[in-house]
């Protein structure tokens, strides 16, 4: 039996069962969706955006799925303290593919503000939620959107209405919990209208040493003139899979910017698409990536300028030792009639041993005729020049590369606008180049 097929028998056995437990916005898109899985089933590695990951094998293993809702016993707030010196944020978490609502964060949100279960918010706001879930995360056009799709029962809901600026930045940790090997599809759903401006950090842990096998689709709206910064950071185990879609459709006048740091990892395919709709948009696009062992970290990601004095912005570094393996496919596609478009990508990546190994792949599409668009790529060693250099001021070796590897990553985490959010990683990143698992202050899950 295919991976695919065991999921949407299940899905037909499970149905009401699974709309039992969620609300009718999201159930209204479980039958398309169980339809698109059945026809598309799991991509193979002969299809282009999935390549250098194989999906087939990930999803094949028997993982339990929480269907009935069964309560967690657990608080995250007496179990995870995720403390960011100096940055003051707005709490929440998210237990495993539920949000936690027993405990909300003290500080008090701007008028109008929505932060929240995503099944909730959807029974006492359909119209806004309806009009914007599967907008964009189209089940048809990709099989994890559609088994997500099929399957997710809650998620994440956060809404900024027009005007508002969000001065605390939102803090969201998914916990991964289970005694069990556990498969959890989670649903993000982010709506930023005109004017508005949100900082919001996604941290991504796991309590127990577990398979676990999560998905995460997120669509994210960005209405004209309006400012967003998403960090994301995955700090799991070796025997974590993510498989994580991103939506990001911007309108005119909209500034996004998206860092993607991963720490420690088991497998991990993050596909990011962006879709520039309206003319002075722009996007950054950040990622930082420390594997060691035979991690496996597959970015793939689509910026589409479909309107003209648009800029995007693209910048990706790997640094690869043992036996890891890394991968980043960058695709900017340059619509006819998108004049005026600037875009710049690169993708460094540091191969520190022989066994490690790196594909990349940037491609550029452009059918307009002004434009500025340049891409690159290098994979490469640490400079021996560089190293011989250092010893001979009395720097050991093996502190001279430590050395050499952080300064590689410095640049993509210096993008990060959050100061202390910005230091901290700079001191995690540094920990963990020293074979240090060392995570945040205070978290009962690192000691």
């Amino acid at each position: 039996m295919s991976a695919s097929k065991q999921y949407t028998e299940l899905y037909a056995q499970c149905r009401e069962m699974i709309a039992s437990h969620s609300a009718p916005v999201l159930n209204a898109l479980r039958e398309e969706a169980y339809e698109a899985l059945q026809t598309l089933g799991f991509p193979t590695q002969k299809v282009e955006r999935y390549k250098y990951t194989d999906v087939e094998q990930a999803f094949s293993p028997d993982y339990g799925l929480n269907l009935n809702r069964v309560s967690i016993p657990v608080d995250p707030y007496e179990v995870f303290r995720c403390d960011v010196p100096n940055l003051s944020t707005s709490l929440y978490f998210m237990l495993n593919d539920e949000f936690y609502a027993k405990e909300q964060p003290k500080a008090a949100l701007p008028q109008g503000v929505l932060i929240g279960s995503l099944a909730e918010y959807s029974r006492t706001h359909s119209d806004l939620i309806a009009s914007h879930y599967g907008r964009l995360a189209r089940s048809h056009k990709d099989s994890i959107n559609a088994l997500n799709t099929m399957l997710a029962q809650d998620g994440l809901f956060i809404y900024v209405p027009k005007g508002v600026v969000v001065e605390r930045p939102i803090q969201v940790v998914n916990i991964l919990r289970s005694d069990v090997d556990l498969m959890v599809n989670r649903r993000v759903l982010i709506i930023v209208e005109e004017g508005a401006q949100l900082q919001l950090l996604c941290c991504d842990h796991a309590i127990d040493s577990k398979n676990f096998l999560a998905t995460q689709v997120t669509e994210v709206f960005v209405g004209e003139n309006a400012h967003l910064d998403i960090y994301e950071l995955e700090e799991t185990h070796t025997l974590n899979k993510r498989f994580a879609n991103m939506y990001v459709d911007e309108q005119r006048g909209a500034s996004v910017t998206v860092d993607s740091i991963t720490l420690h990892n088991g497998l991990t395919r993050n596909r990011t698409d962006v879709t520039l709709s309206g003319e002075y948009s722009e996007i950054n696009m950040y990622g930082c990536v420390v594997a060691d062992k035979e991690q496996h970290v597959d970015n793939n990601t689509l910026i589409d300028h479909r309107a003209a004095h648009c800029q995007s912005t693209e910048k990706y570094k790997y640094v690869l030792d043992g036996e890891a393996a890394g991968a980043f496919a960058g695709r900017v596609l340059v619509r006819e009639g998108a004049q005026k478009t600037t875009s710049n990508m690169s993708n460094a990546n540091l191969c520190a041993t022989r066994e490690a190994r790196m594909y990349t792949q940037p491609m550029l599409e452009i059918y307009a005729d002004d434009v500025k668009c340049a891409h690159g790529s290098t994979v490469g060693q640490l400079n021996e020049q560089a190293l011989f250099y250092m010893r001979q001021r009395g720097i050991p070796e093996a502190e001279a590369r430590l050395l050499l590897k952080f300064a590689f990553v410095g640049e993509v985490l210096d993008s990060i606008r959050l100061e202390p959010l910005r230091d901290r990683l700079h001191y995690l990143t540094d920990k963990r180049f020293r074979g240090e698992l060392s995570k945040c202050e205070g978290c009962k899950l690192c000691k």
